[in-house]
């Protein structure tokens, strides 16, 4: 799709929320930052993915998060109920923005009848790992950039031994993430507060001794 077209269908899209119309909006006569932001999808590798934070289809927003965790949800879904039941754990770093996506990311896998276990509060990578392992969750997902500069984030996936992502399962992951092209309409059970229901475990600092 033309950079140009996928800009407008953004920007004329009535589900985007004010702060994305406002942020693009601002940038309609800025010929290449709209090819920066529209020309491509933000790339989900090995080790997730990673870009700066704004609105666009190759930028970190809660849009491209939910593409990512629905993706996600497609694959767990075909690996049968037992995979649903065992889980995914979430984690997330001080960055802009992080608990946003964490949450959004919860929000995604429950509505596909996925437990998640979020972290009440900031834990690194380590903890993370652990978690997975603790819970026997199938999956993990730790927003962050890591080494990358303040402006950007990034949506990282661990396997079930909390380790990063096999690359075959990885691939797979990717062929769901891309057969979504539209953005706006992935389902959700909004995680407003921080507090266990349902299929959402909440962790709290009470897990940090173990």
């Amino acid at each position: 799709m033309d950079y140009k077209v996928a800009y407008h269908n953004w920007l004329d899209n009535p589900k985007i929320n004010a702060e994305g119309y406002q942020e693009l909006h601002l940038i309609k006569n800025n010929d290449s930052e709209i090819e920066y932001r529209f020309a491509k999808s933000l790339e989900f590798g090995t080790a997730g993915m990673r870009g700066l934070i704004g609105y666009g289809t190759n930028m970190m927003n809660i849009y491209t998060v939910a593409r990512a965790s629905k993706g996600l949800g497609e694959y767990i879904k075909s690996l049968g109920t037992t995979a649903l039941d065992r889980g995914v754990v979430i984690s997330y770093d001080t960055r802009r923005n992080s608990l946003v996506f964490a949450k959004k990311t919860a929000g995604v896998l429950l509505s596909y009848g996925i437990k998640v276990y979020l972290f009440e509060n900031p834990r690194p990578v380590p903890m993370l790992s652990f978690a997975v392992r603790k819970f026997k969750a199938i999956a993990g997902v730790m927003i962050t950039a890591s080494h990358n500069p303040k402006e950007y984030n990034g949506y990282k996936v661990y396997g079930e031994d909390g380790a990063q992502m096999a690359i075959e399962d990885t691939k797979k992951v990717v062929g769901f993430i891309e057969k979504i092209d539209d953005y706006f309409s992935i389902d959700e059970k909004p995680v407003i507060n921080l507090k266990s229901k349902g299929l959402l475990t909440i962790i709290s600092k009470r897990f940090d001794k173990k």
